[in-house]
């Protein structure tokens, strides 16, 4: 039986922030939860200090201002930055039979259609 895998990526937390890393300030009971029944690591490194960056990087292996995006993040409009040929986290999983999702916050940029199905240029 394939294990569940829940990656949860949140700007601006640090080591500390959560109950089960030693904060005391603010309860985080399900995140607490989360941890106890999971996997926790405890040595994290990140690409960049902003969220395209670091979101490519994660997704990808791969350094993100080797893109055509040499600084700062995507608007909400721009460009897809993960070009469909990049083999991401997602698509590795798939081959393996797993069902994937990206729920929130993603600013790597996306194909935008109308209606109708015709591609919007950014």
């Amino acid at each position: 039986m394939k294990p569940n895998i829940v990656y949860i990526m949140a700007d601006d937390v640090g080591y500390g922030d959560f109950g089960c890393f030693g904060a005391t300030k603010m309860r985080t009971p399900n995140i607490d939860r989360i941890a106890a029944q999971g996997v926790r690591f405890t040595d994290m490194h990140s690409s960049a200090a902003l969220c395209t960056p670091s979101r490519y990087s994660v997704l990808t292996g791969r350094y993100c201002w080797r893109t055509w995006l040499k600084s700062f993040v995507l608007g909400g409009m721009g460009a897809p930055l993960i070009a469909e040929s990049t083999p991401t986290v997602a698509s590795v999983l798939k081959r393996y039979g797993y069902a994937t999702a990206a729920i929130g916050k993603w600013h790597l940029g996306l194909t935008w259609r109308t209606k109708d199905g015709a591609k919007l240029s950014s």
